[in-house]
């Protein structure tokens, strides 16, 4: 593996990590000051969050530029419209491998359709909107480019298809902290990395990971009005329903 990349990992990991000394120095800096102990949290970790993945994303792009422009195996890139075909077609490729991850866990380890980390993210999101920009654009953007172009991509160059994608993937789980929701972020893993391999562009994995993000924050954020929704659609077809 090239040096950049580990300098890469090593920046994503002190980012991880940085909340330790970040939170801390946010609330000596007044930050959250007046609010309830659990608002002040919420605050404190969603500003350095924004601050942490900004700076981290700055970092891994200006090393990035360092690193000669290579593709998997050597291998042609697809062209721009097949690209775009696959990054489309990603996001919902991405939501398929998810929702039968999550009947897999429900029906074989009774597991809680709720996600905490979504539950986390949405409080977070809450209480600072700003950032919604982290859990949809800065992280899928850092994870990408950490878990399927160099992760994955280093053993891919040694190995197959299959243990590069199982090992990213796992690790790609780990680091969500979600043990109960396993299967869906290594669905997702596998997801991103068969969109890596296809089309030869970190891009579009990367616009398939951002749309999919996006798409369940406005899901949870406005599933309230969404249930309303359904349920006035499901009354004026029964009324419909009787006068037929």
């Amino acid at each position: 593996m090239r040096k950049q990349y580990w300098f890469i990992i090593l920046t994503y990991v002190l980012m991880q990590l940085s909340s330790i000394v970040g939170v801390p120095l946010l609330y000596l800096l007044g930050v959250g000051k007046g609010q309830t102990p659990v608002q002040a949290k919420l605050t404190l970790t969603s500003v350095w969050s924004v601050i942490a993945f900004l700076l981290c994303l700055v970092i891994v792009l200006l090393i990035l530029r360092t690193v000669p422009k290579t593709t998997l195996r050597n291998r042609p890139k697809a062209s721009i419209g097949a690209s775009v075909a696959w990054a489309v077609g990603g996001v919902f490729l991405a939501l398929f491998a998810q929702s039968i991850a999550a009947m897999i866990e429900m029906k074989l380890f009774g597991a809680n359709p709720e996600s905490e980390n979504t539950q986390m993210i949405m409080k977070l999101i809450q209480a600072l909107p700003l950032m919604v920009i982290v859990s949809s654009v800065f992280g899928p953007i850092l994870e990408e480019i950490i878990f399927r172009k160099i992760i994955f991509g280093a053993i891919y160059e040694k190995t197959n298809f299959f243990i590069a994608a199982l090992f990213s993937s796992v690790l790609f789980s780990v680091v969500h902290i979600d043990f109960s929701h396993f299967l869906i972020y290594a669905a997702m893993g596998f997801t991103f990395a068969f969109l890596y391999v296809r089309t030869n562009r970190i891009i579009v994995p990367i616009f398939a990971h951002v749309a999919m993000n996006t798409f369940v924050v406005i899901i949870q954020t406005f599933q309230g009005q969404i249930q309303d929704y359904l349920e006035r659609v499901e009354k004026v077809l029964l009324i419909i329903g009787g006068f037929l």
